[in-house]
């Protein structure tokens, strides 16, 4: 029972040691240099006009027609080239299964 009533003690002293070292971190540079802290309605009126942002800028969006430079139709061969190629080499792999097979390229340009 003591034993329980001392870790009871020593949590509540840790908790407040906590709560007085969140208090000081989290105090006013007006407080800690011993001025009266402003009022709500003076904070208020020292905030800027203007608040920063992290983009100075909008991003430019462009339309989609300055976007698309490849016709739809070269696409579609390339999809279709490249599915081709990904079932020969899986028929490839189907007809002598091979762990090099399995974990090579295939000459297809786009990436999987």
């Amino acid at each position: 029972m003591e034993m329980l009533l001392m870790g009871a003690c020593l949590s509540m002293f840790g908790l407040a040691i906590t709560c007085l070292a969140f208090g000081a971190a989290t105090r006013r540079e007006e407080d800690q240099s011993g001025h009266k802290a402003a009022p709500a309605v003076e904070r208020e009126t020292l905030k800027p006009a203007v608040m920063p942002r992290f983009f100075v800028e909008p991003p430019v969006v462009l339309p989609l027609a300055a976007r698309s430079r490849v016709p739809i139709e070269a696409l579609l061969l390339q999809i279709e080239s490249h599915v081709r190629l990904e079932q020969a080499a899986a028929e490839s792999f189907l007809e002598c299964p091979n762990a090099s097979l399995l974990h090579s390229r295939t000459i297809s340009p786009l990436v999987n």
